[in-house]
């Protein structure tokens, strides 16, 4: 009886410091903790680093490698990666939070490939920088503009930053460019960025962009979202300014047409995820 009501005294502890923000479940507890871990992959692409690299990469940028602990505190307030990557102690692993067939084994929690006898083995990484640059980041409000690092002034090279939104569950996503300024390219393959109608960079591509001509708006097919900016080690723009603001789905059936086009906003039909 005594343990019967010392773990339920445990259960209502943690229940408290629960919380819906937008529809969005939050632990208040691991919002300070979660704050500065992020996913670094090479310039090269995913799954470049060795150890001894992904640590490199981590402390030129004034951090360190992330622990099993931190990460899965971003974990508890959205932070979703389908990348496995370095940790602390040589430890590899990823995130997830949104259980799906084509990442994660159709579980939540951290995928953990445990400590790697071989530290040759290539990763992509997870750091931790609490007083990092802002360079993406998990949004659940139901406005924001986010800005490239450094705007109005120029980005700097060599940066990969993800913006994940994720709102409330029946909203949409419309996002807006309001300045845009990255490195023109024929192909987009130097500077860019890319929109993601879905909870990571794996599925649901939108574009890639760059140059200086603002992009048409992007409205989501659900309440998720994700973009990816990646400058290249040569040249820099003056960056981006963009908005996103939540949106009602349309009333009627017969609104929702495939890849239909009003203006200037792009239109996607589709599924909403769940958070």
């Amino acid at each position: 009886m005594i343990v019967l009501i010392f773990f339920f005294v445990l259960l209502w502890n943690e229940a408290q410091s629960w919380g819906f923000k937008n529809g969005v479940l939050h632990n208040s507890i691991w919002l300070e903790r979660a704050a500065g871990v992020y996913h670094r992959e090479a310039r090269a692409g995913k799954y470049q680093l060795t150890y001894a690299e992904a640590k490199a990469v981590c402390e030129y940028e004034g951090g360190q490698l992330a622990t099993y602990q931190q990460l899965e505190a971003a974990r508890k307030i959205g932070f979703h990666v389908c990348a496995a990557g370095w940790m602390a102690k040589g430890r590899v692993g990823y995130p997830i939070v949104k259980a799906g067939s084509s990442c994660g084994f159709g579980k939540t929690g951290i995928v953990d490939y445990g400590i790697r006898l071989n530290r040759s083995e290539r990763w992509d990484v997870y750091c931790y920088n609490p007083h990092a640059k802002e360079c993406g980041g998990i949004f659940t409000d139901a406005k924001h503009i986010f800005k490239s690092p450094g705007y109005p002034n120029e980005y700097e090279n060599k940066l990969i930053c993800y913006w994940h939104i994720r709102l409330k569950y029946g909203q949409r996503i419309h996002l807006q460019f309001l300045d845009f300024d990255v490195e023109d390219d024929t192909a987009c393959m130097a500077d860019f960025l890319e929109v993601y109608d879905s909870y990571d960079d794996i599925t649901g591509f939108v574009g890639r962009y760059c140059g200086d001509e603002l992009p048409d708006d992007i409205i989501s097919t659900g309440n998720l979202m994700t973009l990816k900016f990646l400058s290249d080690a040569s040249v820099t723009a003056g960056g981006f300014q963009i908005k996103y603001v939540a949106v009602d789905p349309p009333s009627k059936p017969n609104d929702e047409k495939n890849a239909t086009s009003q203006g200037n906003t792009n239109f996607l039909s589709g599924k909403f995820g769940i958070m």
